[in-house]
């Protein structure tokens, strides 16, 4: 019986030695992995820098690229209202055109009859104005023919004197 004790106290210990290589083993795999988890970290973090840099420099850019677009929505705030009170004018000067308008209108319909009148007695001014002028411009005609006679030997004493 003592060979078996000595038997179990000798698997014991070799099952102890295995269990100890099994876990020196793990811990070798476990500081493996710990170590290219500290590199991979220290890699991480030196991204994380420039990362958080670049982030400043656009966080920089955004806010004064914010603050150039509310400027100009200001300014185009200003045109905007620019527009409106020019479209406002345009609307009030279509308003007063159309009752002057209507107003022209209800004028000629009440006063057709004069304005027909009126018309009327231009366009018989007119022919008699038309008929004195054609009276005068014959009377001028045959001035200007009866002076012409009347010249005659005088013109013809003067071309052959110059002749």
């Amino acid at each position: 019986m003592i060979i078996i004790l000595y038997l179990s106290v000798a698997l014991i210990a070799i099952a102890f030695l295995v269990l100890v290589i099994s876990v020196s083993k793990t811990l070798n795999s476990v500081k493996e992995t710990l170590n290219q988890v500290s590199k991979t970290m220290e890699g991480i973090e030196g991204q994380m820098q420039g990362i958080t840099g670049e982030t400043t420099m656009l966080l920089h850019k955004t806010n004064a690229l914010a603050e150039d677009i509310q400027q100009k929505s200001e300014k185009l705030n200003t045109v905007v209202y620019a527009v409106q009170d020019v479209g406002t004018t345009i609307k009030s000067l279509n308003e007063s055109i159309r009752r002057v308008t209507n107003n022209v209108t209800h004028q000629v319909e009440k006063n057709q009859d004069k304005i027909t009148q009126v018309i009327q007695w231009s366009n018989v001014f007119k022919e008699i104005k038309d008929k004195w002028s054609e009276k005068r411009e014959k009377k001028l005609i045959k001035q200007s023919i009866t002076n012409n006679n009347e010249n005659e030997p005088q013109l013809r004493e003067v071309r052959r004197a110059r002749g």
